[in-house]
């Protein structure tokens, strides 16, 4: 049997483009990551690999309008987005370049021995070392940013892995051209191209899961896919970590006074944020609580203005367009559910925003209209009016784990109830906006991008500095002798790395 073609879509017709590749069978895969073990140690070297990452920032700026609309024509983002996610993309680069230039991921702790301590403490040095091989599974909705070439993959090699991408069969034309990209620099700073590798196929992903030279993977995709290959990861003889992005409800609560303030400017800033990108974003606010009453009428109505004007957008394919119609529909059939701006299929290949309101009553007990307080990709959100603080609390009680939860409270004065609901909010997210928006995720070194099951598997962020770690395990050295120690650990830190030595930091 031939293997199955790959062919690249486009979304506003849902016509093939053209066949980019096959999917990559069982051995195939095994070549792929057995190529990429075999130059894992091509990447030892920290300046090799900064200057490495540097370089694949600046070929992809080179490449960029080629990729721009590669990447447009597969995804129907659009090229002003897609300008700023390449753009994003190689700052990520740059940034872990710097990352490994200062040596402070490594984490080196040397404590000398010391035998007036109870029990004695013997010479001991630790610092951390890479996994081996990571797959990376690339993101629908992040056909740069959080794919072949975005920060799992800059990450990983920032960490010393070598890296096996499973490409997103939404855009994989895009996928081989980025991987091309980073292949090219890997070649011009003298490491083997190998170092990136690139598979097509839903098979070829169960298989690179499996396969027992990966060390560790990271994935960003829908919680049904994520959990199966969570699962498998684990059901390994030797299981490996598992860094998952799945579902993220990214909760909103609006105070009493936050309303009575300006309930004009939040729900044009709510329905700015949830049509972004056609509310494709992980981070769409996508549950939202608004007092009843006059005040929460009134974001209501400039919500429905902003929604009203938004024109109709194409999803990333026809399947994903299929389960927000499906989905939306299931949703507004419940109970009390109301749409004052109904959203749904807008025409053949495209869908409309909209917005859908309940009564938070309804969602303080297990019940039918639990399907509101779970993700539906796309241009939606859910609006439950609530009567009380209390009410509140009840509803955040039942909320999964998420990426991002906020808090819009009042600028002005004293807002009675901003602090408890801060605190409520505090336990379901990874990150916690006051007074903003969560669509946009800045690429800092504080950053936390992750949260509480399903949003993330780990604890771990896939977005900023500290990103790095989840490629990394310590290892410590006991009573060895500076000729055998690695350079990272010796007495004369003759890399001039940061650390701390008997607890102080040199």
């Amino acid at each position: 049997m031939s293997a199955a073609p790959v062919w690249s879509v486009d979304p506003r017709t849902g016509n093939p483009r053209e066949q980019v590749a096959v999917e990559a069978t069982a051995e195939e895969v095994d070549r792929a990551v057995r190529a990429a073990h075999a130059v894992r140690d091509a990447l030892a070297d920290r300046a090799a690999r900064a200057a490495f990452l540097r370089a694949a920032a600046e070929l992809l700026e080179e490449s960029g309008a080629h990729i721009v609309e590669a990447a447009d024509a597969e995804t129907a983002l659009g090229p002003a987005r897609l300008t700023g996610e390449l753009a994003r993309t190689a700052a990520q680069l740059r940034s872990f370049a710097e990352v490994v230039d200062e040596g402070a991921y490594l984490d080196v702790h040397i404590d000398h021995q010391d035998g007036s301590r109870t029990p004695p403490w013997p010479d001991l040095r630790r610092y951390k070392i890479p996994l081996g091989v990571v797959a990376v599974y690339a993101a629908s909705n992040f056909p740069l940013a959080f794919s072949a070439p975005g920060g799992d993959t800059a990450s990983a090699l920032a960490a010393g892995c070598p890296v096996v991408v499973k490409a997103h069969p939404d855009h994989p034309a895009t996928s081989e051209l980025c991987a091309s990209v980073l292949r090219r620099a890997a070649a011009r700073t003298g490491l083997p191209e190998d170092v990136v590798t690139l598979v097509h196929g839903f098979d070829a992903g169960v298989e690179l899961i499996r396969h027992p030279l990966v060390s560790a993977a990271g994935f960003t995709g829908s919680v049904r896919g994520g959990r199966a290959l969570f699962d498998a990861a684990a059901a390994r003889p030797a299981p490996i970590p598992f860094h998952g992005e799945l579902g993220s409800l990214n909760p909103v609560v609006v105070t009493g006074a936050a309303a009575a303030e300006r309930a004009g400017e939040i729900g044009a800033g709510l329905g700015g944020s949830m049509t972004l990108g056609a509310g494709q974003f992980c981070t769409k606010p996508g549950f939202v609580l608004v007092p009843e009453g006059a005040t929460g009428d009134q974001l209501l109505k400039a919500l429905t203005e902003t929604v009203s004007s938004t024109g109709s957008g194409v999803l990333l394919d026809h399947r994903m367009r299929d389960a927000f119609v499906a989905g939306v529909r299931e949703r507004a059939a419940l109970t009390d559910v109301v749409a004052p701006v109904t959203p749904g299929a807008a025409g053949e290949h495209t869908v409309s925003a909209g917005f859908l309101t309940v009564p938070a009553a309804r969602l303080a007990a297990k019940g039918p209209h639990d399907a509101l307080l779970e993700e539906c990709f796309g241009p939606v959100t859910v609006i439950a009016r609530y009567t009380s603080v209390d009410e509140i609390a009840a509803v955040l009680a039942r909320l999964p784990g998420n990426l991002t939860a906020t808090l819009q409270t009042a600028t002005e004065g004293d807002d009675p109830d901003a602090a408890r609901l801060l605190a409520a909010l505090t336990p379901l997210a990874g990150r916690i906006l006051v007074n903003g928006w969560p669509t946009g995720v800045a690429v800092a070194p504080a950053q936390h991008h992750g949260g509480p099951y399903p949003a993330t598997t780990s604890t771990s962020t896939s977005v900023g500095a500290t990103a790095i770690e989840r490629w990394l395990r310590p290892v410590t050295y006991q009573s060895t002798p500076e000729a055998l120690l690695p350079p990272e650990l010796r007495e004369d830190n003759p890399l001039g790395l940061p650390r701390r030595v008997d607890g102080r930091r040199a």
